[in-house]
């Protein structure tokens, strides 16, 4: 605890939890959310045994191979934030990863939307930003951040729903000279760059940067509308498009193999890259 104050003291930041094994850095930091936590505190554990990622899905958090945090936001604009949707929150956290990742070890990682971090077309970390409400009073967003660091970061092959990777293992891959990931520096530059961006959250650097680190730009891709949204008028259960970018909103713009136009704003989607063209 005392070298993650440490490390961390250069960055106004509110107060810090650091907890050996928790279920969930989100869960608590809703829960210190609904106690009076701050803008800024910070939730940072070892391990999580009930990580989660969008759609409830486990989020594999060993310990000393992962880096899991939460950051509670609040702010006089948040509530407009939130209502035009959670995609610009998400992607603030995933440009700040984006970014570090290249800073800190040349890494070129892309953001898979709405929220994932890849590197080779592997997932290498993942965002979650939930908006906590009490009654109809918008207390605070959580946005929660999980990172493969290690080796045994990664889950069983089997268990995974996406190809994945680690820092570590991008590092040998690319016969870096760096070949072993700080954890504590890896948060400290994140926060950095995530405190940088936060008040062009708005802007269209933002966008534009956002838009930069696109992952599929230019190919096509097959989207799975999950339960909750609007059914997929497709009798394979998907549709396709080819990724044209993003709109002002943060919805992701396609085109279909009829020259048509169209918007996914965030909400229940897979996306995956097309291996191969459809007939």
């Amino acid at each position: 605890m005392e070298s993650l104050t440490q490390t961390l003291s250069d960055l106004p930041l509110g107060p810090l939890r650091y907890f050996e094994r928790i279920g969930s850095t989100n869960d608590e930091a809703a829960r210190w959310a609904d106690s009076g936590a701050p803008d800024l505190a910070l939730v940072v554990a070892n391990e999580q045994t009930a990580g989660r990622g969008r759609l409830n899905r486990r989020w594999y958090t060993p310990p000393d191979a992962a880096l899991a945090f939460s950051l509670v936001l609040k702010n006089s604009r948040l509530q407009d934030e939130i209502l035009t949707g959670l995609s610009r929150l998400t992607a603030l956290g995933a440009l700040a990863v984006c970014d570090t990742f290249q800073d800190l070890f040349g890494l070129d990682a892309q953001i898979k939307w709405p929220n994932d971090v890849l590197v080779d077309q592997k997932k290498l970390a993942g965002i979650l930003v939930e908006a906590h409400w009490q009654g109809e009073q918008l207390l605070a967003a959580i946005l929660g951040i999980g990172i493969n660091v290690a080796p045994p970061s990664l889950p069983a092959p089997q268990d995974l729903l996406y190809p994945a990777t680690c820092v570590e293992d991008c590092l040998i891959s690319m016969q870096s000279a760096i070949l072993k990931a700080d954890r504590l520096v890896l948060l400290h530059d994140i926060l950095k760059r995530l405190l940088y961006w936060r008040p062009k959250l708005a802007s269209q650097e933002f966008l534009n940067e956002w838009e930069s680190r696109l992952a599929f730009k230019d190919q096509w891709v097959q989207v799975w509308l999950e339960a909750g949204e609007q059914p997929v008028e497709n009798a394979r259960g998907f549709i396709e498009g080819k990724v044209l970018g993003l709109t002002p909103r943060g919805s992701l713009e396609l085109r279909d193999r009829s020259g048509q136009e169209f918007d996914l704003p965030m909400g229940e989607i897979r996306l995956r890259l097309q291996e191969k063209p459809s007939e």
